[in-house]
């Protein structure tokens, strides 16, 4: 099951890619680019930390495959994008809960201290918007708007907990996505945020 949400929410990222890059104005390689990193850059970037080699998408070339389909597919479909706006919304908080869910699972197969999971998570739940972001000259909204990272992270801890109390692997899935689900789209109808940090020199003078 986790598999299949998976490459349901790699499609739905690498498009949500290709609408940045659309807004960028970029060509067809660079919309292809984008579309890629923003659906695997997280999780690559959690097994090059970890040592995770090689690389999972170098193994599953679909994924590959798909996420270039899913960002191409998107510039057919763009004009119709706006009225799917709900749908990839619920999609992204999927995908958020599912990659955050798969990057704490690759660390505990692979033996690392708690701490390390739940970054291994957040890593794959967030980065790949961040390298989205950073390629399109944006400073990376999953760090300044609506409840984000911080939900990935809340994911992350109820998955841990539940499963070192030996709760059931689908029970503690369930209780993963509810919550992910919950506090996205909770934070998304109320403007949810935590607290801004904003320094000015002259502030402080």
């Amino acid at each position: 099951m986790l598999t299949s949400i998976y490459m349901i929410a790699i499609t739905a990222e690498a498009m949500s890619g290709a609408l940045t890059a659309g807004r960028r104005n970029m060509d067809l390689f660079g919309v292809a680019v984008i579309a890629f990193f923003t659906a695997l850059g997280g999780g690559t970037v959690r097994d090059i930390l970890l040592g995770n080699f090689p690389v999972t998408w170098t193994q599953h070339p679909r994924y590959i495959y798909m996420t270039i389909t899913g960002g191409l597919v998107t510039i057919v479909i763009a004009r119709f994008m706006r009225h799917l706006h709900q749908l990839f919304l619920v999609l992204d908080a999927i995908g958020l809960v599912a990659f955050t869910v798969i990057g704490c699972n690759v660390a505990l197969k692979l033996g690392y201290d708690t701490v390390v999971v739940v970054m291994a998570g957040i890593t794959t739940g967030i980065f790949g918007g961040i390298i989205r972001d950073i390629l399109c000259n944006r400073t990376p909204q999953v760090l300044r708007h609506e409840l984000y990272a911080s939900v990935s992270l809340m994911v992350a801890f109820l998955y841990l907990t539940l499963l070192r109390q030996g709760v059931g692997e689908n029970v503690t899935l369930l209780a993963a996505f509810s919550l992910g689900l919950l506090l996205r789209m909770a934070a998304i109808r109320w403007g949810l945020s935590l607290p801004v940090f904003s320094y000015s020199q002259t502030r402080w003078e």
